[in-house]
């Protein structure tokens, strides 16, 4: 019986194979994917789905370990990848996928939805123009996340009225910067 490959040294390949792919593919093909401690296994899954199979060029933002991280900074990593136009999507996993997406939507121009089934993300993409996909790693199987993440990928914004509210959506990133109230400390 042979042993199980080290996860480390799946990840080091990984990491070797999407390096060289980065070089190749411009931004609209790069997708930015990262993942908290409790998302590594079904981020390290996702980016060789997304490499082998549909053949994206990764930016891989981390983690790539199970050490504990907090996940508002790999977050932040990848709404900055799309943010900056590095990347022309981004996926965020954490256990549930809802921290990640709050701490997306912080940066302007970033539009994170935490999806679950193929309804919520056709919709984020249709309705929303989300940019940014959030998977909770407790609530999605592999086979499953790899399902949705095709479909993500392949769902074009639809456009019409959904474009206007779209619109509303980045006014309020503007107004809603320069009202912030200053808050007291509790």
């Amino acid at each position: 019986m042979t042993n199980p490959p080290d996860p480390r040294e799946i990840e080091r390949m990984v990491r070797e194979a999407l390096a060289e792919t980065e070089r190749e593919i411009p931004a609209r093909g790069r997708v930015a994917i990262g993942a908290d401690h409790g998302g590594l296994e079904l981020k390290t899954h996702l980016a060789g789905f997304l490499v082998e199979e549909l053949r994206y060029a990764v930016k891989d933002v981390g983690t790539h370990s199970k050490d504990a991280v907090d996940y508002p900074d790999i977050a932040a990593a990848v709404a900055r990848a799309v943010q900056s136009g590095e990347c022309f999507r981004g996926i965020v996993i954490d256990a549930a996928g809802i921290g990640s997406a709050i701490a997306c939507n912080k940066f302007k121009g970033v539009r994170a939805a935490n999806c679950h089934d193929v309804d919520s993300v056709r919709n984020s993409r249709e309705h929303n123009d989300a940019n940014v996909l959030s998977l909770g790693a407790r609530f999605v199987n592999p086979g499953h996340a790899r399902r949705l993440v095709r479909i993500w990928l392949a769902t074009d914004f639809a456009g019409g009225r959904h474009a206007k509210r779209v619109q509303k959506i980045s006014a309020l990133e503007e107004s809603e910067k320069s009202r912030a109230p200053e808050r007291e400390s509790r």
